[in-house]
């Protein structure tokens, strides 16, 4: 999707004002209304607490990467803020992948996954990485299967989940879906100050917002997610940078990586990139795609020129910032799970390839 942005502004601004100026009075299709408590669940994979905890168990264990030393926590640390904290996550073998992880928290209610969107759903995000030669490093998926299979407690939760013949990389998908859609973090004081809590905000983050409205970054940066609004499975993409030309093209590597051109093959994908969202962005530095820019501040100055052409000056940019924070929600007490073993062996090969 390409967005009209004098337009997306104008309507956008005119309804996002409209709830700043009376928040209590906030619709639901305003471009940020609360987060929601609970994530969209798809017909076919149906949430359940043995689901849940199976998920749970999958998304912690390493021995679905190649040498045993990867698990999904490695790169979105939900012990944290959903991520790693690195410009790029380490992979098997010690090698750096060339993308920045992106928060697993709310990643639930984004229409796509992956920088580029390549991904429609948790579910089919969640079969990429493990056969990723950098990320997790399994050959294929009927490795990945056979490897589980070796265990025999997880034989048997998947056919308590899901029936006999339940060990499928499908259901793999589906049971790691199903605990990621648990990972949301709700009211925020935004959220707060949206449901008419006047003090839920401060001065300043006031402002930053009122800033936010003024700059223009509503033209992407919208919804619940502050991420896009769209059905789930179709993508809210923007070029970046849209203007380019500035010294942080060089200075941040912003060209070099050509985004969802690399997945779709269209060169009019090229530099396109789906909007990430918000939501505890404050946490989850270092920022872009490739994580080349380290601090939130410089983030909102980048964004604004290479985006909207416009120079902010310091007290907007650290208003700006301050609204930021107050996307940052409670999050979900996490304890580690009790990985199933296995008795007189190891199930990761010795000199894995």
């Amino acid at each position: 999707m390409r967005t009209s942005i004098p337009e997306t502004i104008l309507v956008a601004t005119l309804v996002a004002s409209a709830a700043l100026t009376n928040p209590a009075a906030a619709a639901p299709s305003a471009p940020w209304p609360p987060l929601p408590a609970e994530a969209p669940v798809p017909a076919d994979n149906p949430m359940s607490p043995a689901k849940i905890e199976l998920g749970k168990k999958l998304f912690f264990d390493p021995r679905v990467s190649v040498d045993g030393t990867v698990s999904c926590n490695s790169c979105h640390n939900v012990m944290e803020a959903g991520d790693d904290d690195r410009a790029t996550s380490a992979g098997v073998h010690g090698q750096r992948g060339g993308r920045s992880a992106g928060t697993v928290y709310n990643a639930a209610f984004l229409s796509v996954q992956f920088w580029d969107g390549r991904a429609p759903s948790l579910e089919e995000q969640a079969k990429g990485p493990v056969t990723n030669a950098v990320e997790m490093g399994m050959k294929d998926h009927t490795v990945v299967v056979g490897r589980l299979a070796a265990i025999p407690a997880y034989v048997t939760e998947f056919e308590a989940v899901f029936g006999k013949g339940g060990l499928t990389i499908d259901n793999f998908a589906k049971a790691i879906a199903a605990y990621e859609r648990t990972l949301l973090t709700p009211d925020a004081p935004y959220d707060r100050y949206m449901k008419g809590d006047e003090s839920a905000l401060n001065e300043q983050q006031k402002r930053g917002l009122q800033t936010v409205l003024e700059t223009g970054c509503i033209a992407c940066h919208q919804g619940a997610t502050f991420a896009g609004v769209l059905p789930m499975g179709q993508g809210f993409y923007q070029k970046v940078p849209l203007i380019p030309g500035s010294v942080y093209d060089a200075k941040y590597d912003l060209l070099s990586d050509t985004g969802r051109e690399q997945a779709t093959k269209n060169p009019a994908d090229r530099n396109m990139w789906r909007v990430p969202t918000w939501r505890n962005v404050a946490l989850t530095a270092p920022y872009f795609h490739n994580g080349a820019v380290p601090t939130l501040d410089e983030a909102v100055r980048v964004m604004a020129k290479i985006q909207l052409g416009k120079d902010l000056t310091d007290a907007q940019v650290t208003d700006i910032v301050a609204f930021l924070g107050s996307l940052t929600g409670k999050f979900p007490q996490q304890t580690m799970p009790r990985l199933p073993g296995v008795e007189g062996k190891s199930v990761v090969p010795a000199d894995p390839k």
